[in-house]
């Protein structure tokens, strides 16, 4: 008799089943992402707050960079890119440092891309353009860099010659005036999946909006 397939599945918390090997673009529901990025954690969960960063909170504080900096608004596209640029991390339930990726390998880079894949299918999400994806590593990187300070407690000169971005560290948290709350300070898994959902549903319901315009 062959072996039993070994499980590959994690329940989610509407009590669905998502394959990580072969995830289908419909196992999971956008509550199930959101839930999962806020209790993804980044920098290998350490913190100088009482809670650790999440992945939902990073990628918001991207998008409003992002929008900060865009002469015109982000098209609903081009905001669900930036929203969702590391959606994987929170169905994987794992954000791995980036030394550590090299180290495992392209086993788990295969899964990453598959589960991105998946994401890319459920919202229809387009490819980078060039200059998108540079603008988009400039505000991943500033994010980054003010996080592991603020929220980390890495000393700047460590950033720049430790985790190599040179990118500046801001002083303003842009999240802090949207959300009317305490600059840099990582959310609750609870609040940080509530505001993501929010944006999420927002942006969706733009999509559906222009779809019924154009019916």
């Amino acid at each position: 008799m062959n072996p039993p397939t070994p499980r590959a599945w994690v329940r989610l918390p509407s009590g669905r089943r998502l394959d990580l090997m072969n995830p289908d673009p419909a196992a999971w529901l956008d509550e199930d992402l959101a839930i999962r990025l806020a209790r993804t954690y980044r920098w290998g969960g350490e913190s100088v707050w009482p809670w650790p960063l999440s992945v939902a909170q990073h990628s918001l504080l991207v998008l409003a960079l992002r929008r900060q900096w865009s002469d015109a608004p982000l098209s609903r596209s081009d905001a669900l890119l930036e929203l969702l640029h590391d959606a994987e991390e929170g169905l994987l339930g794992f954000d791995c440092i980036s030394p550590l990726k090299d180290v495992l390998g392209l086993s788990f880079r295969a899964v990453s891309s598959r589960l991105m894949a998946a994401i890319s299918a459920r919202y229809e999400l387009h490819a980078w353009t060039p200059a998108a994806h540079i603008i988009h590593k400039q505000a991943d990187s500033v994010a980054a860099a003010s996080e592991a300070v603020h929220c980390i407690g890495w000393p700047i000169h460590e950033v720049r010659d430790v985790l190599g971005i040179v990118h500046p560290v801001l002083d303003v948290d842009p999240l802090a005036e949207t959300y009317g709350c305490r600059p840099w300070e990582p959310w609750p898994a609870d609040v940080a999946a509530e505001r993501f959902l929010g944006a999420l549903e927002s942006l969706r319901a733009v999509e559906l909006g222009q779809l019924e315009a154009q019916a």
